[in-house]
């Protein structure tokens, strides 16, 4: 056979096009998965050209495991900086509230590395994601038994790319509650007393010896009385 049919792939992605949830996310990744599902389908359409122009190898690449991959990593990429986006400015909007040193509270943002940990976290759920891939890219189209493996091969992998999408949702929920002691740390954090107890206690006992001093109910120093006319 010369010429791939590519099957509709916006029916399978299903919740990636169109979201079911009671209540917002804690951090809002809409218009990420909005671009993974612009992308995939923008991916199907160059295949629709490639086939209509009967070039099977440009069908299969558009379609391929690296064209796939790379959309599903850059969402997890813009993904993770979201969420460290949004828990850097919980701990920094606390910290304000709190009056906490910035010096301490920068201690506390995400660091690159725990960036990139974050990442990985948010990725786990793409497992199933990457098997289908494997199983599309092995099926070589040859004849109509094939074709239709190949074409049931995509329905799958985009299938699996919207459980890994809500597995990624789910991962970035479980986030807040995994850097919770964090902010919980800056909203219990109170400025020290040692300041008052150094500063302030010295002046404050000072200025009740002088008052006694111009009270007469105790004798001055008699650097102090030269001072003071007494």
């Amino acid at each position: 056979m010369s010429r791939l049919l590519v099957p509709e792939l916006a029916p399978s992605l299903g919740r990636l096009i169109v979201p079911r949830r009671r209540a917002e996310p804690f951090f809002p990744l809409d218009d990420i998965r909005e671009r993974l599902a612009t992308r995939v389908l923008e991916l199907g359409g160059a295949a629709r050209v490639a086939a209509a122009q009967e070039e099977r190898a440009a069908v299969l690449a558009a379609l391929s495991r690296n064209a796939w991959v790379d959309a599903w990593e850059q969402a997890v990429r813009q993904a993770a900086d979201r969420v460290a986006e949004g828990m850097d400015r919980a701990i920094e909007h606390a910290a304000r509230q709190a009056r906490m040193p910035a010096r301490r509270w920068r201690r506390l943002l995400v660091t690159p590395g725990e960036r990139r940990a974050m990442a990985a976290r948010l990725a786990t759920g793409g497992g199933p994601l990457l098997d289908a891939l494997e199983a599309l890219d092995a099926v070589a189209v040859v004849d109509a038994e094939s074709h239709a493996a190949w074409q049931d091969a995509l329905r799958t992998v985009a299938r699996r790319l919207e459980a890994a999408w809500l597995a990624l949702e789910e991962a970035a929920a479980a986030e807040r509650e995994r850097w919770a002691p964090e902010l919980a740390e800056v909203v219990a954090w109170r400025p020290p007393l040692w300041p008052v107890v150094v500063l302030w206690v010295p002046l404050a006992a000072a200025l009740l010896w002088l008052g006694l001093i111009l009270g007469r109910f105790v004798p001055a120093p008699a650097w102090l009385a030269e001072r003071l006319g007494l």
